[in-house]
């Protein structure tokens, strides 16, 4: 809960306050209001519930935003960009810190399920994407500067290779193609959870069983009818 109340506090309640406060001055001057938000919050991204649901709510407020503040003049878009390597994302005793403090606050039981092994792929996973990210940040800069100075802006701007195709898959395309496109493009998981790798084994073991006495009876039919032939 501590990762969901904070992602919110930066990413929804931060930009609300901010554009809250300078909403008077652009109300007068029929400035704009840019936002950079991330396709994480339109889309569901694997392992990122905690800031996706902060950014769905801040895209949410932004276009809520467009339509109140149109009698004013006021222009609202949003900045949607595809990875970048940005802050502490390629930095990997970050993450290394992040993967500690995470296995420290599990609940055992949830640990358990889950296993260790499990939540060291996705860590690595994570760390693996950010390492890949891109370093030149000129197409997000160009869809702000364009959003800010165009005549007639954009509600929308994809900064970034491939992030007009993946709206394009999520828009267009059946829920079960779109899912199985962000996973192959995000985190790609190898490991399932303990707990259904357990069960998988279970099944196993017991189709075996049940192989085995099923031999063992056709033995003993087989037998038994040898026995009546001989009788």
């Amino acid at each position: 809960m501590k990762n969901f109340r904070g992602c919110m506090e930066v990413n929804f309640f931060g930009t609300l306050n901010v554009t809250k406060s300078f909403l008077p001055l652009l109300r007068l001057t029929r400035g704009r209001i840019v936002t950079v938000s991330s396709p994480a919050g339109d889309q569901p991204f694997p392992c990122l519930s905690a800031y996706g649901a902060s950014k769905a709510a801040l895209n949410l407020l932004t276009d809520t935003l467009r339509h109140e503040l149109e009698p004013w003049g006021v222009r609202v878009s949003t900045v949607l960009p595809s990875s970048y390597r940005t802050g502490r994302c390629s930095d990997r005793e970050h993450w290394e810190r992040q993967h500690k403090e995470l296995l420290q606050g599990l609940a055992p039981a949830l640990l358990e399920d889950y296993g260790e092994d499990y939540v060291t792929e996705t860590k690595d996973l994570f760390h693996s994407y950010a390492a890949r990210a891109n370093t030149d940040l000129s197409p997000v800069v160009d869809a702000i500067v364009q959003a800010l100075l165009a005549p007639r802006p954009r509600t929308h701007y994809y900064a970034g290779p491939g992030v007009g195709l993946m709206y394009f898959v999520h828009s267009y395309c059946p829920p079960h193609v779109s899912s199985h496109f962000l996973k192959k493009l995000f985190v790609r998981k190898t490991l399932k959870p303990r707990a259904l790798r357990m069960v998988a084994g279970s099944d196993q073991d017991l189709g075996l069983d049940m192989s085995l006495h099923h031999h063992n009876n056709n033995n003993n039919n087989n037998n038994n009818n040898d026995n009546k032939k001989l009788q």
